[in-house]
C-alpha cells in the first residue's frame, strides 16, 4: 500500500476518489481518546516532517515514527503515498490569504499583489512545494479556493474571457518560477550551513574576479558593482516587487490592446 498508482491506469487525483468514495475516513483500532490518530493529525506531521527533512527522506515508515504508530495504521486513513502528499499540498495551500472579493472598491492590481505574494511566500516557506505541485492536480478545497479568488480577480481586471487563463499564466508561472528558485537557493545555503548573506557574498567575489578580468562580461560586471550595497534579501524583494509590477503592467497593455482591436 506504498506510493504509487491505483492499478494498471493513470493515477488522477486523491480528490476525485473521495469524491467517488474511494477513500473514505477510517477509525483505527487502538487508537482511541485524547492524541487519536486521524487525518488531519497524520497530514499535519507530514507537513512538518516535510519541512524539517525535505521530500527525499520522506517515507511512510519516517512518518509512522513520528507519530508513535506503526505504518500499517497510516494507512487506516490514506490508501497511498501519493495521496496523503496530495493533503499535504492543500494544506499549506490553506495557509494562503485570500482577498475580499465583495469589496469591489478596491484596486484589482493590490489583490493581484497580494494573491503573488502570498503563492510566493508559501512555496517559499515549503521548499518540496513546487516539485509536487508539478505532480499533482491540485483540486483539494484551498487549492481551487485560491484559484477561485485568482480568477475572480483578473475578471475584475476587464481582460477579454479568451485572455482570463493567459494572463493568469503569465503571473502565477511568473511567481512559480522566481519563488523555487529562491527556495533552492536557501536549501542550497542550508546544505553548505552558512546564511544566505555568507553564501551571496561568496559567488559575488567570486563572479566579481572573474569579470574584472574579462572585457567580454563587462555589463555584467558592472551590474554586479552596482548592486554591491544590497544585501540578498533585498535583492529577493526589489526584484519580485519589479518584476510583479511587469507582469501586471503587461496584462493591463494587453487588455487594452484586445479592446482597440473590437469592431
Amino acid at each position: 500500500m506504498g506510493s504509487g498508482s491505483r492499478g494498471a491506469g493513470l493515477r488522477t487525483s486523491v480528490w476525485l476518489a473521495e469524491k467517488q468514495g474511494g477513500t473514505p475516513k477510517r477509525k483505527a483500532e487502538g487508537h482511541t481518546g485524547e492524541g487519536a490518530l486521524d487525518r488531519e493529525r497524520i497530514v499535519a506531521a507530514t507537513v512538518r516532517l516535510l519541512d524539517a527533512e525535505g521530500l527525499a527522506k520522506f517515507s511512510m515508515r519516517r512518518l509512522a515514527a513520528e507519530l508513535g504508530v506503526t505504518a500499517m495504521s497510516v494507512y487506516w486513513y490514506v490508501a497511498t503515498k501519493d495521496d496523503l502528499l496530495e493533503y499535504a499540498v492543500d494544506e499549506v495551500c490553506g495557509e494562503m490569504a485570500l482577498p475580499d472579493l465583495t469589496d469591489e472598491n478596491v484596486d484589482w492590481r493590490d489583490q493581484i499583489r497580494d494573491l503573488a505574494t502570498e503563492y510566493r511566500r508559501t512555496l517559499v516557506a515549503h521548499a518540496w512545494l513546487p516539485q509536487l505541485l508539478g505532480q499533482y492536480l491540485n483540486i483539494g478545497p484551498h487549492s481551487m479556493a485560491f484559484a477561485d479568488a485568482t480568477l475572480a480577480v483578473i475578471r475584475r481586471s476587464g481582460v477579454p474571457p479568451y485572455a482570463l487563463t493567459g494572463s493568469i499564466s503569465a503571473l502565477f508561472q511568473f511567481v512559480y518560477g522566481y519563488a523555487t528558485i529562491q527556495g533552492i537557493y536557501q536549501e542550497r545555503c542550508r546544505a553548505a550551513g552558512i546564511s544566505e548573506e555568507e553564501y551571496y557574498q561568496q559567488v559575488v567575489d567570486v563572479v566579481s574576479n572573474r569579470l574584472d578580468s574579462s572585457e567580454t562580461y563587462r555589463e555584467s560586471a558592472e551590474l554586479v558593482e552596482a548592486r554591491s550595497g544590497e544585501s540578498i534579501g533585498e535583492i529577493w524583494e526589489h526584484d519580485f516587487a519589479f518584476a510583479l509590477e511587469t507582469v501586471i503592467a503587461g496584462i493591463e497593455v494587453m487588455r487594452d490592446r484586445s479592446r482597440e482591436q473590437q469592431p
